[in-house]
């Protein structure tokens, strides 16, 4: 691991205070970087500050409201000036068969998934140093039909789209968007799920297992870094080869 990959850059994360989020915080911070992570819960939101290290700085946002989402910037700016880099990782997921999925589901998800997203970037762009880096946090169910995450997977197709958007708007600008598509991962989100359903998914898994947030994480930095500077608006799958096997 490189040691000193964002010395000097200041990085945001949002939905930072757990998982995927909060790992890609540590390798940030481990790499020398000041990272910004953000949650809707100020409790979990300070654990999650004090895991990471001295590097961190929490702000406590929602991103499904435009509000919170500017208030957040504004207190950016003001103590760091600029950004150097963004994973906008907020997201929501609640899983039903096509049959059970009702008007709150679809506009809850969009509202964090798809709006939360899109307006992260869109009010982010006067902060972006130039060589920023932009990474969103997707998913495999973005490309492929898994019958209890049709509203998920639609936002998260979204979100794919949103990174070539992006890309074209910002290239000349000196800031790249990439996206990161995770697989199933070890995180909260799989605690719902029977413990024979969960055996069975890992073993439909070509790596017959789920992923660790530290191995998305990973995928993350790489992306951030300015090693991946001729790497522009490609989605990066972390998913045991899920979707290519």
């Amino acid at each position: 691991m490189a040691k000193d990959r964002f010395e000097n850059k200041v990085v945001l994360v949002t939905g930072g205070n757990s998982g995927i989020g909060l790992a890609a915080a540590k390798r940030v911070a481990e790499e020398g970087g000041t990272v910004i992570i953000t949650g809707r819960d100020g409790e979990k939101l300070k654990k999650a500050v004090a895991e990471v290290g001295p590097q961190a700085h929490g702000i406590v946002a929602d991103v499904s409201k435009l509000s919170d989402i500017e208030a957040l910037y504004k207190e950016i700016k003001a103590k760091y000036g600029h950004l150097d880099g963004l994973f906008a990782n907020a997201g929501i997921a609640v899983m039903e068969p096509v049959e059970q999925v009702t008007e709150q589901t679809i506009d809850s998800m969009m509202a964090t998934n798809i709006k939360g997203t899109f307006f992260t970037l869109q009010k982010a762009i006067p902060l972006f140093s130039r060589g920023a880096a932009v990474v969103l946090n997707a998913s495999v169910a973005g490309s492929k039909g898994v019958p209890f995450m049709a509203v998920y997977g639609a936002t998260k197709a979204a979100v794919r789209s949103m990174a070539r958007t992006f890309s074209a708007s910002l290239l000349d600008k000196g800031v790249r968007v990439n996206v990161v598509s995770p697989g199933p991962i070890e995180t909260p989100i799989w605690d719902g799920l029977a413990q024979d359903q969960l055996e069975s998914r890992k073993k439909a898994n070509p790596s017959k297992r789920f992923g660790q947030p530290e191995e998305v994480a990973a995928a993350v930095a790489y992306l951030l870094a300015d090693e991946s500077a001729y790497v522009v608006a490609t989605e990066l799958y972390v998913d045991g080869g899920v979707t290519q096997l």
